[in-house]
């Protein structure tokens, strides 16, 4: 690995983490079969993703500790302050979501106390999957906790489209029964909290736009709090020109600008080059407006078309006849969820929804060295 690279994520879980949790727990509980617990771990660990490896973990203490479920949550809830990484923390949920379904009591305690040390939110799905209506019911109580992990998680275990988990189907068709745990939050004091708030109800725009709509039409956008959940949960209706969803930050009124000297240079690039996209803004306008600015580039799929992102460039009061340039450098380079393919990809200037402008660069393969 050359030294600049930086380890991949699954390392959290490498051969020396496991080893490490040995020592811990035989200092917990003396009768721990290390060799056992070893033995079933690291075959094959390599080959591994990260979350394969972490329930790799779980399945392998499930097969060394205790059969009896109530006295192996005591074991693990005497090793989670031990643990010195946050995502590793996240066996001990996963413990109890794959094998504590039965104790629903206890094992939802466990849940609201490991939560303080990384996070529940994938493991409380399992619950939700098989009772949504009595999961939900504590969750709505942990929403009111003193403790923002625990709020946190009242909001983030139930996101319809939590990311690295399932969907939760019943609550993508019908969301309204999280309603009373969103509203609970909507002034929470606590940015962690409410990042978890603003993605479960732009989660939630994906499937019901009109319902997250109504609802923040709703609450106090005095609040500062609630005006940042309000901003943050509308992104992608707004980066889509949703009317409603700009004018609910202010921006819904049809713009009254020019593009002026658009351009992208370098226009021929090969992949791992950057662009240069720069434009004035120039106001035609005898009042003042609010403009939201982004770009959508058109990336070359490998069938030949195309797919759309949009970029978030810049929000901004435009004062009448006042003009201001804007500018955005972009890299054009391969990531685990993007793969480049050569062609012309457009790029369309945006302004409260509109495309207003575009222009284009050619992407080519690189050179052999």
């Amino acid at each position: 690995m050359a030294a600049s690279e930086a380890p991949a994520l699954k390392e959290w879980f490498d051969a020396n983490r496991f080893r490490q949790v040995t020592n811990e727990i035989r200092a917990i509980y003396p009768a721990f079969d290390t060799v056992r617990f070893l033995g079933l771990a690291l075959p094959g660990l390599e080959t591994l993703t990260l979350m394969q490896r972490l329930r790799r973990m779980t399945e392998s203490l499930k097969a060394t500790l205790p059969s009896d479920y109530r006295k192996t949550l005591s074991i693990l809830r005497q090793f989670a302050p031990r643990i010195d990484h946050d995502f590793v923390t996240l066996v001990l949920p996963d413990y109890v979501g794959q094998y504590g379904l039965d104790d629903f009591d206890l094992s939802l305690e466990a849940l609201e106390f490991f939560t303080t040390f990384g996070s529940s939110e994938f493991a409380v799905r399992e619950f939700l999957r098989r009772d949504l209506k009595r999961t939900l019911a504590v969750m709505e109580r942990w929403s009111r906790s003193e403790n923002e992990s625990v709020r946190r998680l009242a909001s983030e275990g139930c996101r319809p489209r939590l990311p690295w988990s399932f969907h939760l189907e019943a609550l993508i068709a019908d969301p309204s029964p999280v309603a009373p745990i969103l509203e609970n939050l909507k002034t929470d004091p606590s940015l962690y909290v409410r990042k978890s708030v603003a993605n479960h109800l732009n989660d939630i725009t994906r499937d019901h736009p009109g319902w997250v709509l109504d609802r923040l039409a709703r609450w106090p956008r005095e609040n500062p709090h609630t005006a940042w959940i309000t901003k943050r949960a509308l992104r992608t209706l707004i980066k889509k020109g949703d009317r409603r969803a700009l004018a609910v930050i202010g921006a819904g009124d049809k713009p009254k600008v020019a593009i002026r000297d658009l351009q992208i240079r370098p226009q021929k690039i090969t992949l791992g080059d950057q662009i240069r996209l720069s434009f004035r803004l120039e106001s035609k306008s005898i009042k003042a407006q609010r403009l939201v600015v982004d770009y959508t580039l058109h990336y070359v799929k490998k069938s030949g078309g195309t797919s759309a992102k949009v970029f978030k460039l810049k929000e901004l009061t435009l004062a009448p006849g006042e003009s201001v340039s804007l500018a955005r450098v972009q890299r054009i380079r391969d990531f685990t969820t993007r793969v480049h393919h050569p062609g012309r990809h457009q790029v369309q200037i945006m302004v409260n929804g509109e495309s207003l402008a575009k222009d284009a660069f050619y992407l080519s393969r690189r050179k052999p060295s």
